[in-house]
């Protein structure tokens, strides 16, 4: 049985010199290797033309470049585009490009699944099969760069890590991920740029705060009471409640200085009613933050929750804003395609082959 060869992609620029110089070869080679990688998306070591013959053919001996793939599009009303990205190993996770005026924003996946069980969430309902490599995660954005210019006659400008799965806990890949992006020999993209989004893990919370990528920070909020948030979020319970998820926050803001944005959707029957207002501006108030106020997209006709009532996002906005904090009603791009938040679920066809990017009609 032959071995598969590793996949080069998955050494870091410092591991890449540390093969050239153990191979006998010039360190700057690595620099250069990296950069056909990362910042010009070489598919093969031939279209390494800067590289000796022989020096190609001896990575080609050692190494792979196993990339993700572009399988399908789909167009919403509203100009958003769904991909379904297929892996090398045939699993499917999706992305989505999101035009808004200015902004053109990917929102890239982290892991095929989730293991979080929040009961919103239509990805919720896929196990967790496994954590997506850096490459195939700085491979959604490079999709997404070709597709802006192609489609949109535009620039990408901002990153979300808010697809499929939990971005902290595929925190090793995620970090690597965020370097190849504003690395200038990557993708030379500004962390301010790029936004990482949580359901809200303390102690990975505090860990990126102490390495600072220099991103912004979301999280999935929902709900300012324990009881409310748990049943929604089951990973609440489990990690020590609001209480120890706030002072996770607390302490990115003294590490970073950077305000947090919380993301909360509005349930009727759950969290439409004064109570959960005031709940929540107590609990913005305690941590440097902005929230956006988020529609709820059905998965399916049989999902148990319904959106609230269109006066209560009014009456959540104009009582934040009143007591201080920034508050928006955020739009749901692409809900007649089920790319809007909380509806990325895998739905496609996995066996269709790789297609080129094509502008769309």
């Amino acid at each position: 049985m032959q071995t598969r060869k590793p996949d080069i992609r998955s050494l870091s620029r410092e591991e890449l010199t540390q093969w050239f110089e153990q191979n006998g070869e010039k360190p700057y080679r690595a620099k250069q290797v990296y950069e056909w990688l990362w910042n010009k998306n070489a598919d093969s070591f031939d279209r390494m033309t800067n590289l000796p013959k022989d020096l190609r053919r001896r990575l080609a001996e050692n190494f792979s470049i196993s990339k993700a793939g572009l399988q399908q599009i789909r167009r919403s009303a509203d100009g958003t585009l769904k991909n379904a990205v297929g892996l090398p190993d045939g699993l499917v996770v999706e992305s989505v490009v999101i035009p808004s005026g200015k902004r053109l924003t990917v929102c890239v996946s982290s892991q095929v699944g989730c293991s979080l069980d929040c009961t919103f969430c239509a990805t919720a309902r896929l196990k967790r099969m496994r954590n997506l490599s850096a490459g195939e995660i700085v491979d959604q954005v490079w999709q997404a760069r070709e597709q802006a210019a192609e489609n949109f006659d535009g620039r990408l400008t901002n990153i979300v890590f808010m697809g499929m799965g939990e971005p902290l806990l595929n925190y090793d890949n995620v970090m690597q991920a965020i370097r190849i992006m504003t690395d200038p020999k990557g993708l030379g993209l500004s962390p301010k740029r790029i936004t990482i989004s949580t359901a809200g893990i303390p102690k990975m919370i505090k860990r990126l705060a102490d390495e600072d990528p220099g991103t912004g920070l979301a999280v999935s909020l929902h709900s300012a009471e324990d009881e409310v948030r748990s049943r929604l979020m089951p990973v609440n319970a489990r990690t020590g409640g609001l209480e120890a998820l706030a002072e996770a926050l607390q302490y990115w803001y003294r590490k970073t200085g950077r305000k947090i944005t919380f993301e909360y959707l509005i349930l009727k029957g759950i969290n439409d009613n004064d109570g959960a207002i005031r709940a929540l501006i107590r609990y913005a108030s305690r941590i440097p933050s902005k929230v956006n106020l988020i529609r709820y997209n059905p998965a399916d006709s049989f999902d148990p929750y319904q959106n609230a009532d269109e006066e209560w996002f009014e009456k959540y906005r104009n009582e934040l804003t009143r007591r201080g904090i920034t508050a928006t009603i955020r739009h749901s791009a692409g809900s007649d395609i089920e790319a809007a938040c909380g509806q990325l679920a895998g739905k496609w066809e996995t066996d269709l082959p790789s297609i080129p990017h094509k502008k769309l009609k």
